[in-house]
Order: structure tokens, then sequence, then C-alpha cells
């Protein structure tokens, strides 16, 4: 188990910011494993963070057990798992920050887009869950989760445009990033990451993360539907330049 005192100071908020998103504020929790990484390994934060995910998701999937969208699971969830394996199989060879940079660029030309559509007096009509993009989506979904953390964008590129409910929307979500994260349980043992220390520390921190995705359920809860995608729009193109500049930074 770590115990510095300044893990902590950068673990607990890491941790309430990944619970915010888990709870429904999409976007936050990218910021959780750089802010970890100051004081640990990118790796480690990544093995610790996990199963603290794990923890969270039983959170979000209680919550939202009742709206979620079967469609959309059943498209997305079969490319997510070839996303990860080729992720896993790509890890070595693949630039964190060429994916990152990429990922990012996408998400802040997409938002911004779509935020200009929305505004508009006729916005485009809600966006149906194919299978062409579903499959492709999922694909990146998984495979941006596995290499460099950044599932959300890519996910929320493909179901956003359908202007699901709100609550359908964190839920299906929900769901998927728990079954995702529990796809990406053997990939991370078989890179050895889940070490006795990794796997107490994020014990440790198992009671801030539950206390903190249930305050995000109940928060975004507050939120109108209409508010609420313009709020994940928002948070969508902090967080795409925020994977430009990390990117870049990276690269150069």
């Amino acid at each position: 188990m770590i115990t510095e005192p300044l893990f902590y100071a950068a673990a607990v908020p890491a941790v309430v910011l990944m619970g915010l998103a888990k709870g429904g504020f999409s976007g936050l929790g990218l910021l959780s494993l750089p802010l970890m990484a100051l004081v640990v390994s990118p790796v480690q934060s990544a093995a610790i963070m996990l199963p603290i995910l794990i923890v969270q998701d039983v959170v979000t999937v209680w919550a939202y057990r009742h709206t979620w969208d079967r469609r959309n699971l059943m498209i997305l969830v079969p490319s997510a798992i070839l996303g990860i394996l080729s992720g896993y199989l790509l890890a070595a060879r693949v630039s964190d920050a060429a994916v990152t940079l990429a990922v990012g660029t996408i998400s802040l030309a997409f938002a911004v887009r779509r935020l200009i559509l929305e505004r508009r007096k006729t916005p485009p009509a809600p966006a149906k869950a194919d299978v062409p993009r579903g499959l492709f989506w999922g694909c990146v979904t998984g495979f941006t989760s596995m290499i460099a953390h950044a599932g959300g964008p890519p996910f929320q590129i493909y179901v956003m445009p359908q202007r699901l409910p709100r609550d359908v929307f964190v839920g299906t979500g929900a769901v998927f990033f728990a079954l995702s994260n529990w796809i990406k349980v053997p990939p991370y043992m078989a890179l050895g990451q889940f070490t006795g220390e990794n796997l107490v520390t994020a014990a440790v921190l198992f009671p801030v993360a539950i206390a903190s995705t249930w305050m995000g359920v109940l928060l975004v809860r507050r939120v109108s539907g209409d508010r609420f995608y313009t709020l994940v729009y928002g948070l969508l193109i902090l967080v795409g330049a925020k994977l430009i500049i990390d990117g870049a930074q990276a690269l150069l």
C-alpha cells in the first residue's frame, strides 16, 4: 500500500473527478489519470484506477439499471472487445501521444460542430444507432481506452447525436464502460500491472470512489435534458483541447 501523503493529495481529487464523471458528467474523468501521474507513474496510475473504476461502475449501473439502450450496447460491445484486443497487441508499437492528439482533435472538432448545429433554429434530426458507425466507433473506443485511457470521447461522438434521454445516455455509457473495464482486466494482468501494493491502495480509495459516484448521480439528475447535452458538449471541448495539448507536448 502506498503511504505517502502526497500521493493521496492527488489521488483523492482524481477519484472524486472520476466519480462525478461516472455519475454522468462525462469528460471530467479524463483529468484523473494525469492528476495521479503527478505523483506515481502513468502505468501505476492506470493499474490503481482500474479496480476503482470497476467499483464505481457497480454504483452507476445500479443507479441507471432501468435506463440504458440495448441496441447501442449490442453494436458497441463486440467492436470494443476487438479494439481492446488490438490495443493490447499494439501497446508497445503505438505512441500514446499520437493517439491522444488524434482523439483530442476529433473530439474538439466534433463538439464545436455539434454545438453550432444544435443552436440553429432547425437543429438536425437525431441520428440512429446504426451498425457501421457503431462498429467503427466502438472499436475506436476500446482501442483508445486500452492505449491512452481516452475511451469517453469516441463513445460520445457516436452516441450523442442520437439525442437519447439524459438518463438513457448516462445509463448506456455506464453499462458499456462497466463491461469494457472487466474486459480490460485480463490484458492488465498479462501486462503485470496488478501488484499487491496497487490493489491495496485502490481498496483504500474505494469509499471515496463510491461516495463521489453517488454524488455525481444526484447532481446530474438536477440538470435538465437540454442543458445536460450543452454541458457535455462543453466538457468535450475542454477535454479535446486538453488531449491536443497533452499529445502535442508528448510528441515534441
